[in-house]
């Protein structure tokens, strides 16, 4: 199983989606190399970065699952590092 090393940008603009993005997180969390957060309170926006190592359809199904709540946004980008495992 192949996996890329990527980066997603989460900003979360309604407050009560909270409870569920964490939840899809700990779902992926054995594929999070690490996770920052950053409370705006001025935009009363939360900004979190993630770092992940995982199969590419993972990845893609991690950020569907986070783009479909309500008042979330995420972008992914993907690095050229592709580890090659049996």
């Amino acid at each position: 199983m192949d996996t890329r090393v990527a980066v997603m940008s989460i900003i979360v603009e309604q407050s009560d989606s909270v409870e569920v993005l964490n939840g899809i997180l700990h779902e992926y969390g054995n594929f999070i190399i690490g996770r920052m957060g950053i409370p705006y309170r001025q935009k009363n926006i939360n900004i979190i970065s993630i770092a992940i190592d995982a199969p590419q359809d993972k990845i893609s199904a991690l950020a569907g699952k986070i783009g479909k709540l309500s008042g979330v946004s995420v972008k992914t980008a993907f690095s050229g590092v592709i580890t090659h495992e049996k």
